[in-house]
């Protein structure tokens, strides 16, 4: 294995952490105190109900310290991406205090916000759900992208 891209190192009482790869695609590494770079190293995964994104998080690892082609990341689609976009720009919109009307002139264009009378319109109920969620995400729901949805 190769730690050409290991970069910004920093001791702790758990070892060595390292910065492996560019933003955004970053990934942070930790080789316990004892471990040597240049000797086989190993990974340990918890074998619980997150199993199989741990496992294809350290593939997508693995191939990025090998030069190799990423893999997609499939707990999230890009319909989902988008989503998660639009929700943060709500969200912080409102948070820097623009209205609901506001954000949706932003999102939507000022022509279809006008078409319609605001006050009963569904792209108000659209752009408060949007906040919400945003807030939500921003209070701790993010995490929940990191795991896989799992079938009852």
């Amino acid at each position: 294995m190769s730690f050409d891209g290991m970069v910004a190192p920093r001791d702790s009482t758990e070892g060595r952490y390292w910065v492996h790869g560019p933003a955004p695609h970053a990934a942070q590494v930790l080789l316990l105190t004892g471990t040597r770079p240049d000797a086989p190293l190993s990974a340990l995964i918890p074998l619980d109900a997150d199993m199989i994104g741990r496992v294809e998080a350290l593939t997508r690892f693995w191939r990025a310290v090998e030069g190799r082609p990423a893999i997609p990341d499939t707990r999230v689609t890009a319909q989902q991406r988008g989503r998660l976009r639009i929700m943060m720009l709500a969200a912080d919109g409102r948070a820097n205090g623009a209205s609901y009307r506001d954000i949706a002139m932003i999102l939507y264009g000022h022509k279809r916000v006008a078409s319609e009378p605001w006050k009963t319109s569904a792209l108000r109920d659209k752009v408060i759900g949007l906040v919400k969620g945003g807030l939500a995400m921003i209070g701790g729901g993010y995490l929940k992208l990191l795991r896989h949805r799992r079938r009852p």
